[in-house]
């Protein structure tokens, strides 16, 4: 049987219960580094904006539908576990 360390994923709750529509579906692009996170499924952004700390926030009619966060890997350091 595969083992996990669940104890990382616990930690996405607070994120998860304050999304909106408490949904969230991720998906990471290693090759270029890109965290892809909606909060609604399917969604087909028609507006986004660039932060100055490099999100990429999109919006479909007005609401917020997902991010898009670019060099994801240095957000956070590596775990040592």
């Amino acid at each position: 049987m595969a083992s996990i360390t669940v104890d990382k994923y616990v930690h996405l709750i607070p994120a998860v219960r304050h999304s909106p529509k408490h949904y969230l579906w991720s998906s990471y692009d290693a090759e270029a580094d890109v965290l892809y996170v909606n909060f609604k499924k399917p969604s087909r952004a028609d507006d986004s904006e660039l932060t100055d700390d490099g999100v990429i926030i999109r919006y479909e009619q007005g609401q917020v539908i997902g991010l898009t966060i670019m060099n994801a890997s240095h957000r956070f350091p590596e775990s040592t576990d």
